[in-house]
């Protein structure tokens, strides 16, 4: 699928298996499968990177990973390109915010939940790195290879090239199924929860098929479609969430919905700091995404 067509079984299966876990609904069907999946999908990259530190070359892996690059530090593409990255992987304004967020009740620390979710973010991140880099190093690969064929053409290959290599990607994509399958999870619980004045099962079986046909006739150009969303649309869906929030509902609003369930009043400076900071940067960064041709 990334490179061309011709992956129609597999993903009709996956999207499937979504909308069946769908169906269930959130507290019966989300809720308990990602108490699964994502504990799982940790460990099994957690184990995945300790074999491949053991592997001879993966030093230069974490060498690369971890270096500090002044000159690259003082390049504002650099933070613009990070920041485009942070809106995209965090789904700023984006299905998981508003779709999860609306299940919270009251007496939920957002700031707190908030925070969970960049840390746990960004680990994942972290852990797939540690995985990847390193294992590309050992098979001296370039290391700036990017895009996603990196991870479905690229990294396979190498993977068969390492001791175990058939177990290893067994393992590997069995905990990428796991994350891709809860993101996807998260993307269509947006629709559905629409109905189209539907029940949830029959609402399911609609977007289903409306998913199926879209992901097939992408196959091939995915690359390109993800360029869209993380140039254009992720960067203007926060902007727009940021000027509604905080230009248009007005300081009081937001101090009450960002104190709820809190034991204290957060701190003053949220305010101003989202309103004065945020909201230009989410400009910015879907400019400069624009000229610059990326994100990063």
């Amino acid at each position: 699928m990334a490179s061309a067509f011709g992956n129609n079984f597999w993903q009709i299966v996956a999207l499937v298996v979504a909308m069946v876990i769908l169906a269930f609904g959130v507290g019966k069907g989300i809720e308990k499968v990602n108490k699964v999946l994502m504990p799982v999908f940790f460990l099994l990259f957690v184990a995945l990177g300790i074999y491949v530190a053991f592997q001879p070359g993966a030093a230069d892996g974490y060498r690369y990973i971890f270096r500090v690059e002044p000159k690259a530090l003082a390049d504002p593409k650099t933070w613009i390109f990070a920041l485009g990255q942070a809106f995209f992987s965090l789904s700023v304004a984006g299905n998981g915010t508003l779709i999860y967020g609306s299940y919270l009740s009251d007496g939920e620390n957002i700031p707190a939940a908030a925070g969970r979710v960049a840390f746990f973010d960004t680990l994942a991140a972290m852990l797939a790195a540690l995985v990847i880099i390193p294992a590309m190093a050992t098979t001296g690969a370039q290391l700036n290879t990017g895009g996603p064929g990196l991870l479905f053409i690229f990294l396979p290959n190498l993977i068969k090239s390492m001791p175990g290599g058939a177990l290893i990607a067994i393992v590997f994509f069995v905990a990428v199924f796991f994350a891709g399958l809860t993101s996807l999870i998260n993307l269509y619980e947006a629709p559905i929860q629409e109905k189209f004045h539907l029940g949830r099962v029959a609402a399911c079986g609609v977007i289903g098929v409306i998913g199926v046909v879209v992901s097939l006739l992408i196959q091939g150009i995915v690359s390109q479609w993800m360029d869209v969303l993380s140039i254009y649309i992720c960067p203007l869906g926060a902007g727009l969430a940021g000027v509604m929030f905080f230009w248009i509902c007005g300081k009081k609003y937001v101090q009450s919905q960002v104190d709820k369930g809190r034991s204290s009043k957060f701190t003053d400076l949220y305010y101003p700091i989202c309103k004065y900071i945020y909201v230009p940067i989410c400009v910015l960064v879907l400019i400069l995404g624009i000229v610059l041709g990326g994100i990063g």
